[in-house]
């Protein structure tokens, strides 16, 4: 069997499939080379991550393709249906970054909650000539412990945003479509282990008016999960994060509520208009953003690049 890893691997992905005597090819193919390359080199297997595209053409004008691997949760870039149907597996790893984007979703939180996104940039402009100024404009921080965290999505990355405010001492609430209880387990140093049973809900607007910090963590959605009748229904000077996917809140709808008050602050790390966020969002103080980082750590790459290679090892056993 022989993988490309178009968009790259881990060191982890790469040894555990090299021990397995599965060949990989570790190059870079611009889109358009890619069918006549896969091809020519009879790859079996195709990994991506968000840059290379899978859809029906080049699943049609490559045959010999036995599985499509996606390192990470969305599955935006794969014609994933039609893969299926001409026979093919595939496969992503929808656990392996839930920890880095949840502790993504908390470094948010605390920027937001204590005013560093401002602080940083206000510090190197106005800290040597307006420094009480600054402390006194900062005061109005708070503490997480005792808030309540609403999560939106109760997946892999949901659950890890959920066993974090716990951890921190928050009250967790939960929405989604359809009620279901998930065990939460709380893992510490020495060995003990706690579970927490959290069933969540599905009435929007109770939700909204008693979270104090939102995170929203759904898949892609073909509307607003966040729209102007949703912010009216939140209690005032919520915080919220969304590390899902541009689209699932109205940007244009969440400057008005920041600036009216009702939003205390927000982060991004996904836009609507992504990879050319919208100006008014870059500028506003009152948001904290960064560039579609979630799933962006060493640990996260490693976790998997491992986790695509023990599926693929498995696939191969019964192909």
């Amino acid at each position: 069997m022989k993988v490309l890893a178009n968009d790259g691997i881990s060191e982890s992905g790469k040894n555990t499939l090299l021990e397995a005597g599965i060949e990989l090819v570790e190059v870079r193919v611009a889109q358009e080379h890619l069918p006549k390359f896969i091809n020519d080199n009879q790859i079996d297997v195709l990994l991506v991550r968000s840059a290379t595209k899978v859809y029906e053409e080049l699943i049609d004008d490559c045959p010999g393709l036995k599985i499509i691997g996606r390192g990470g949760v969305g599955m935006d870039n794969i014609a994933v249906e039609y893969a299926i149907e001409k026979g093919l597996y595939v496969i992503n790893t929808p656990k392996a970054s839930a920890r880095s984007v949840a502790e993504l979703v908390f470094a948010h939180f605390f920027s937001l909650a204590r005013f560093l996104h401002e602080s940083n940039r206000m510090m190197p402009l106005e800290g040597d000539t307006q420094f009480n100024a600054l402390k006194k404009s900062y005061a109005a921080a708070v503490e997480l412990e005792g808030k309540t965290l609403g999560v939106i999505g109760f997946g892999g990355i949901g659950q890890e945003v959920v066993k974090t405010g716990i951890a921190l001492g928050m009250k967790v609430k939960v929405l989604t479509r359809k009620p279901r209880t998930e065990t939460i387990s709380l893992s510490f140093f020495n060995g003990q282990k706690v579970d927490f049973d959290i069933t969540s809900g599905n009435d929007m607007e109770a939700f909204l008016k008693e979270v104090d910090f939102l995170s929203i963590n759904t898949p892609k959605a073909t509307s607003y999960i966040i729209d102007r009748p949703q912010f009216e229904m939140m209690k005032d000077g919520i915080f919220i994060v969304n590390t899902a996917r541009g689209g699932v809140i109205n940007e244009v709808e969440l400057i008005h509520f920041i600036d009216d008050g009702k939003v205390a602050g927000a982060a991004l790390d996904v836009f609507e208009n992504e990879p050319q966020p919208e100006l008014p969002l870059l500028m506003n103080p009152q948001l904290s953003l960064s560039p579609h980082l979630g799933g962006n750590t060493l640990d996260a790459q490693e976790k998997i690049g491992t986790e695509l290679a023990s599926q693929i090892i498995e696939i191969k056993k019964i192909l």
